[in-house]
């Protein structure tokens, strides 16, 4: 299958550059994945598909302000840093910039005002090895707690479609973010207010939680001509027992799995295929942790997911493979020149889309 299949225009005009000032503002396009049938509502309206007695899947990650700014020790020029993966013992995995010029052995040193400034840096990294996919790993020393230093010089891993800096930080994370780890925000999630979710708990909604790290699978675009040729990049991930009971509770009684964002069904549909292997029924899921580099596209069933809500994709994305997986590729190329034609906003900080 050919990776231009999943490939759209779309005018950089409807990029959205920044949050809306309400969370739950935006504009929701719910797609019937059996008829194609498109309604355009708002995001407050997401409750008109969910009865009592269905569940919503969220992923609590958080973001750490995983990009650094510094200076290369020996020459003085400017080095940028991308953390992806905590490897432990000071180590991470990472991406850098310029990456020709920052081999093995070279030294970046941030929270400097410039190169040479004299004195000590707070934080200093040494690059150890060449990972795959032309990333570092990177060793920091430092005095002091790795995280608060982070905090401190740190900046949130915007996409590199957003051109600005954020003024507020928390507005790059979900209102329900815990378990610190990603280096971007599953930025479906970014749509809910604590109030919404309560009201969606009252019509009788569930609301549980699982957890993936977003790493470079996210950053990493499809670069093979053929869809199945592309490999995903590992990412940490954990179904916890209280999760994994209530989904099977939900489909044994006939509700449905809504995931919140393409993060959320990948970590369900990796847990799916683990409790098989492991004798479960296929669709019965069982608590468990680990690293995935699940790649769902057209042909890959989802044993899991009925249904999930999430933004719009960059062209040619796995992640709009994943939705044409859940929808047909038909169905949500139609969609998208839709949501383009009347003026929807897209990618992190833009509209929201319901599959169902």
């Amino acid at each position: 299958m050919n990776v231009d299949l999943f490939d759209y225009e779309l005018p950089e005009s409807l990029i959205a550059q920044t949050p809306l000032p309400n969370r739950t503002g935006s504009r929701l396009l719910a797609l019937n994945k059996e008829t194609g049938a498109v309604d355009h509502l708002m995001f407050e309206q997401l409750d008109q598909f969910l009865k009592a007695g269905d569940v919503l899947v969220l992923n609590d990650t958080r973001v750490i302000p995983a990009r650094l700014f510094g200076f290369k020790a020996d020459t003085g020029a400017k080095a940028e840093v991308l953390l992806l993966k905590a490897l432990g013992e000071d180590r991470w995995e990472a991406l850098v910039k310029p990456g020709k010029k920052l081999p093995v052995g070279a030294q970046i040193q941030f929270g400097v005002a410039e190169a040479g400034a004299g004195g000590e840096a707070p934080l200093t990294a040494v690059i150890e090895e060449a990972s795959d996919m032309g990333g570092r790993v990177l060793r920091f020393t430092y005095k002091g707690i790795f995280a608060e230093i982070l905090e401190r010089l740190g900046q949130m891993p915007l996409p590199p479609y957003i051109k600005e800096q954020l003024s507020e930080k928390e507005r790059y994370q979900t209102v329900y973010a815990k378990h610190e780890g990603s280096a971007a925000a599953p930025t479906a999630g970014l749509h809910f207010t604590q109030a919404y979710l309560e009201r969606l708990r009252e019509c009788g909604v569930h609301i549980a939680y699982l957890t993936l790290h977003v790493g470079l699978g996210t950053f990493r675009p499809v670069s093979a001509d053929k869809v199945e040729e592309h490999r995903m990049h590992e990412e940490y991930f954990e179904l916890p027992p209280e999760t994994a009971e209530l989904i099977n509770r939900v489909k044994a009684e006939g509700g449905k799995v809504a995931a919140v964002g393409t993060t959320s069904a990948r970590t369900l549909e990796s847990a799916a295929r683990i409790s098989r292997d492991a004798g479960l029924p296929e669709g019965t899921l069982m608590a468990c942790s680990g690293w995935t580099d699940i790649f769902i596209y057209p042909g890959v069933p989802l044993l899991v997911v009925d249904a999930l809500l999430t933004n719009f994709h960059l062209p040619k994305s796995t992640l709009v493979m994943l939705v044409s997986a859940l929808a047909g590729r038909e169905n949500i190329l139609r969609a998208y020149k839709e949501a383009v034609e009347k003026e929807y906003r897209f990618f992190s900080f833009g509209d929201a889309m319901f599959i169902y």
